[in-house]
């Protein structure tokens, strides 16, 4: 080997190999495979392979092109140049791939919100002159397959534009499921709006799968969960594959060394949350009734603070942020918010909230924040017009000023983008959400509430995103932080809300700010149990009558269950044991 080779480092010497490979073997694989979109290459000469029974992870930082490489495979897309084999053959269409046996589930959550349920889960699942399933039958399975993968009962006549995320999210990873001849199962970022327990729920599907033959790819950002789930990982930059790490490679170093082109030492600095330098509250809310049934939630957030908030899906932190931000009402109490002249002023709606320096970023950003038909310049500063305008009422727009915020915010959150002028849709889904954030940032707003604001974008973006929102809390400005990555607020938030129910079932704070802690808040305790016994919010239950029960109930059980084993490495592992 030359002097040369022998000084790369690991993440090098892993892109070198990858670089040197003549041809591509594996029951699935992509070769030399260029993806153009205008000036932009997506796709820059990719070599990728993976084999069927294994769980294979597609990583890199936004734009990087793992999406593109789904889509290729989807036969969503045609390549430009290179070969594409699945078995042999190569997907042209997506009825060729799913004929092919070839299932995707793409990125955003693509359902008819008019539609019911059923209606979403067998869409284009009949033939024209004939139907597969009798209607009784598709209710029936439907049913079924969302109890499964949800954990409660969803109705199946239930139109979807009365879900939430999650389960809007669920049903279309199930209509994958539903698939019978199934080879090739892809995930694209399908995790991103599920919660710990929910993710827990689609892992064992995955692995079921994998365990039965058949091919599961994942694209997610979230190192930690494709550290646990997958057994090979592609690592992939700037258009093209950088290294390809085995089980035993698979941890958090590696991954973000090959996904920057940068060694990382593996020694983290600990990073402590914040203080707050003054008690001076600038938001609250008094007996604030989130769901009609939900007891009273009393809050206070001070200025220069980093609230957290989490919970298990469904348990009313999303509808608690959205009525905080005017977005939805509440069902009783009063929402207020310090303004100019040093006075409380009650606020419901989502314009008083405006005016009185409240911003909200949404973790539904095909419903509640991008603008699809406007470009991307436009999604970013298009709530400045009015107030970068001149000349009063004729308000000419300072274009100037726009162009200079714009190229701030882009450089500030190292957004991937195209001409300006380009559609938001034209970017990476994580780079539409960083869009999102820098339309936030650049209203300057005293209270900034950010919904799974980290959904989607890749884990250098993540800590850039930490780093802002710590120099914005020490300007004096206040940060209200939902998230169902634990993680996340380790370090950025020095108090955290966990919701049950409809309301706050526990507040944890400084040191005890931890993922067994919070955890334990999520299924409804506040101290660890023993690994002998199954402890529910009343009474322990004994592993024999657990035993006993149905597995109806058995399920039920779980999700009150709490039996968890954090690692002591760098991926915060996070594991629910299997009974």
């Amino acid at each position: 080997m030359s002097a040369e080779k022998n000084n790369l480092d690991s993440a090098s010497q892993t892109e070198a190999l990858s670089r040197n490979q003549n041809t591509v073997s594996g029951e699935i694989y992509v070769q030399d495979v260029h993806k153009y979109f205008g000036v932009t290459k997506a796709l820059n000469g990719v070599n990728f392979n993976a084999n069927f029974g294994e769980i294979h992870a597609i990583v890199g930082g936004n734009g990087c092109g793992k999406s593109t490489l789904a889509k290729v495979l989807s036969g969503v897309l045609p390549i430009d140049k290179g070969k594409v084999s699945v078995l042999g053959q190569t997907p042209t269409s997506p009825v060729m791939a799913r004929d092919m046996g070839i299932a995707t589930v793409f990125q955003e959550v693509m359902i008819a919100e008019e539609a019911s349920v059923v209606d979403n889960l067998f869409v284009g699942s009949d033939n024209f002159w004939a139907k597969n399933l009798t209607q009784r039958e598709k209710v029936l399975k439907a049913q079924e397959i969302m109890e499964d993968l949800v954990g409660e009962y969803v109705d199946p006549y239930t139109q979807a534009f009365n879900l939430s995320l999650p389960i809007k999210a669920w049903i279309t990873i199930a209509r994958a499921f539903l698939r019978e001849n199934i080879k090739l199962l892809i995930l694209d970022e399908s995790s991103a709006a599920l919660d710990f327990d929910s993710t827990e729920r689609l892992f064992k599907k995955m692995r079921e799968l994998r365990d039965n033959g058949v091919a599961v790819f994942i694209v997610t950002h979230r190192i930690a969960e494709l550290v646990r789930i997958s057994d090979k990982a592609t690592v992939m930059r700037d258009g093209k594959d950088v290294g390809i790490l085995e089980k035993k490679d698979l941890n958090e170093k590696n991954l973000i060394g090959l996904m920057t082109g940068k060694e990382e030492t593996g020694e983290k600095s600990q990073t402590v949350a914040l203080k707050t330098k003054t008690d001076k509250v600038v938001m609250r809310a008094e007996n604030l009734i989130v769901w009609p049934d939900s007891k009273p939630v009393n809050f206070e957030v001070k200025k220069g603070e980093i609230v957290g908030v989490t919970g298990l899906d469904g348990n009313g932190q999303d509808d608690f942020v959205k009525i905080l931000a005017g977005v939805q009402e509440a069902n009783g109490g009063t929402t207020e918010i310090l303004n100019a002249n040093e006075n409380f002023i009650r606020y419901n709606s989502l314009d008083n909230a405006r005016k009185n320096g409240i911003s909200f970023v949404s973790g539904d950003r095909k419903k509640e924040g991008i603008l699809p038909n406007l470009s991307i310049y436009e999604n970013l500063v298009v709530p400045l017009y009015k107030s970068t305008s001149r000349a009063g009422f004729l308000g000419f727009v300072n274009w100037m000023e726009l162009n200079g915020i714009f190229d701030w915010e882009v450089e500030r959150l190292n957004i991937k983008t195209g001409p300006r002028e380009n559609l938001i849709t034209s970017l990476s889904g994580g780079n539409q959400q960083k869009v999102m954030i820098a339309r936030s940032f650049a209203q300057h707003p005293k209270v900034l509430i950010l919904n799974d604001p980290a959904r989607g974008i890749d884990v250098s973006t993540k800590r850039d995103l930490y780093v802002h929102l710590r120099n914005y809390v020490e300007e004096g400005n206040t940060v209200i932080f939902l998230s169902s990555e634990l993680e996340e607020f380790i370090g950025l938030c020095p108090k955290v809300l966990v919701f049950r129910n409809g309301t706050v079932f526990d507040i944890f704070e400084n040191d005890r700010i931890n993922a067994d802690t919070l955890l334990e808040g999520m299924f409804g305790q506040t101290t660890g149990i023993s690994e002998t016994s199954i402890t529910s919010n009343s009474n322990p239950i004994s592993p024999a009558n657990f035993n006993k029960m149905s597995d109806k109930k058995k399920n039920n059980q779980k999700k009150i269950i709490k039996v968890n084993d954090f690692s002591k490495n760098n991926e915060n592992k996070i594991k629910i044991k299997e009974f």
